[in-house]
């Protein structure tokens, strides 16, 4: 039987980054704040947390003083750099450039928006660390889509200016673009709607990547954080394109009896917030499975 571990999965640069800053500072320092999980893989979380790498909240944030803390690659929004300054807190600032970035593009888009009574609209999960950051450019004002049910949110007949979560897959945000046209001619408005597709590429990139590793392979064992949405997302792609495609993440969830006497080849691949780690781990314990 052939194990195959996907070359394109694992971390995006993002997290990469973020990880190796809190590695970096723990060497010369025995504990450092994160504001919420790194990484949306409890594993990996575990494992800095024995670095000392301790997790707070935004409200824990609120409670400490002179302390430091580290901005994971999601990004934050104002507030949170309002409440370090208050609280005497050292920012370690790791947030992906890609990001921040967006962020930017987020700010200057809602002041033109607001200047013509229109409305900007984040398509991503409501909730979700990046996009508490991309609405928190907007004073919160921003109209969270997560899917085409929502989109009664959104008032057709004045401007809009569309963006999205970095991690989410081109196929939902066309659906979307396309609804909102249909929408919008619907309504019978001339409406100015103003397209910015702002995926990242670490992700929208690994789909097409998925779907030709995924029909080369018998058994598809996707590994994830049950938390990460882009996993949600890559794990779908596999399984589209692959039955036999099982979601796990750790290693006690991997059922013996997947991989039976017929299959020739496993792939295990990944999130980019799946540590290649963990991958290379899932790898050896399917070796010693005895079909």
């Amino acid at each position: 039987m052939q194990i195959n571990i996907d070359k394109n999965s694992g971390f995006c640069f993002g997290v990469v980054n973020a990880i190796e800053t809190a590695e970096n500072y723990l060497k010369e320092h025995d504990e450092l704040y994160c504001l919420g999980d790194i990484v949306h893989n409890n594993m990996e979380v575990e494992r800095l947390e024995k670095l000392g790498l301790k997790t707070i909240t935004h409200k824990e944030l609120s409670q400490i003083t002179n302390s430091t803390v580290l901005l994971r690659a999601h990004g934050e929004p104002p507030s949170s750099y309002r409440m370090a300054m208050k609280n005497n807190i050292k920012l370690v600032d790791a947030s992906c450039p890609v990001v921040l970035r967006l962020q930017n593009r987020v700010f200057n888009g809602y002041n033109d928006m607001k200047a013509q009574k229109g409305q900007v609209v984040i398509y991503g999960k409501e909730g979700h660390a990046e996009v508490l950051g991309l609405a928190g450019q907007t004073l919160d004002e921003a109209i969270i889509i997560g899917s085409a049910n929502d989109l009664d949110k959104i008032d057709f007949t004045r401007p809009i200016e569309l963006y999205s979560q970095t991690t989410k897959g081109k196929e939902g945000f066309a659906e979307i673009v396309d609804t909102i046209k249909k929408r919008i001619k619907a309504s019978g408005k001339e409406t100015n709607f103003i397209i910015n597709d702002t995926l990242c590429g670490a992700v929208s990139n690994r789909a097409p990547q998925l779907r030709k590793f995924s029909k080369k392979n018998d058994v598809i064992l996707f590994v994830s954080g049950t938390k990460s949405s882009n996993g949600k997302y890559l794990y779908t792609v596999c399984k589209e394109q692959n039955p036999n495609s099982y979601f796990i993440s750790t290693l006690e969830e991997l059922n013996p009896s997947w991989i039976n006497s017929e299959v020739k080849s496993v792939g295990i691949c990944g999130a980019t917030s799946t540590p290649m780690w963990l991958m290379e781990e899932v790898a050896k314990t399917v070796k010693e499975i005895k079909p």
